[in-house]
Order: structure tokens, then sequence, then C-alpha cells
């Protein structure tokens, strides 16, 4: 008899410990689906949407956007950088880029920079055509 009551509450524990990990998890999922959390940082984006000329090559191509790996390596004040582009709604463009500044001031840096300079002079003779956007918070 003793064995049957133990087995009885133990399932019971068991239920009762589901039963509160389900609640516990749907009264987390409403506040989380109530209260969207977000932060605006002070860092600085630079988007670009380019074209390229149809006559440069598939390995120039690659070369020219790994071109800025190397940049990103190279200049102060560069905290992240995106090179594939996941959706383009920039008909007739090839793809876009994105660098993120640690500040105003780096991103004015980089503007400036020899590094950048150089990387923009082969750039400019793959590309066709080009937008720039720079984003930032006040």
């Amino acid at each position: 008899m003793k064995l049957v009551q133990k087995r009885i509450a133990q399932i019971a524990l068991g239920a009762a410990l589901f039963v509160s990990g389900v609640a516990a998890g749907t009264l987390r999922a409403r506040g989380a689906a109530v209260q969207n959390r977000f932060g605006q940082p002070k860092t600085v984006l630079h988007v670009v949407v380019y074209k390229f000329r149809e006559d440069v090559s598939n390995y120039d191509r690659e070369k020219a956007i790994n071109g800025i790996k190397d940049m990103a390596g190279r200049i102060p004040g560069i905290k992240n950088i995106w090179l594939k582009t996941e959706r383009n709604q920039a008909r007739d463009f090839s793809g876009v880029y994105a660098i993120e500044f640690a500040s105003p001031e780096a991103a004015a840096d980089y503007a400036e920079s020899p590094v950048h300079e150089a990387w923009s002079k082969s750039w400019q003779q793959l590309r066709e055509n080009s937008l720039s956007f720079q984003v930032s918070n006040p």
C-alpha cells in the first residue's frame, strides 16, 4: 500500500511541476509580446547600395567586397560590418553592405583614412553606381 501511495505522490508532484512550468512559460511569453525592448545606440551605420559594371568578373566582385573586411581590420573605430545581401529592394543594384562605426568621429575618420581612399579608388573602377546613407541616433 505504501508503494502505491508513494508512486501516486511522485506522479502528482511531477504533474504539478509540469503545470507550473507551462503556466510560467505562458506568462513570460505574454509579457514578452506586450513589451518589446529595444535600444538606440550612439553608433553610426554607413549603408551602401551598389551596382557593379556588367564587365566585372565574379572574382573581382568578391575581392572588392572582401576588401571591406581588410579595411575594417585596419581602420580604428569600426565595430561591425555586414557584407552579405539578404534582401535588396533597390532594383537593378548588385548588393548592399554596411559598416558600423563606434561614433560619428570614427565615421569621419574613416572617410578621410588613406586605407579607405586606396580601397575606394579600386571600388570606383568596378562599380557603375552606388548610393550611400549614414544613420545614427540623437
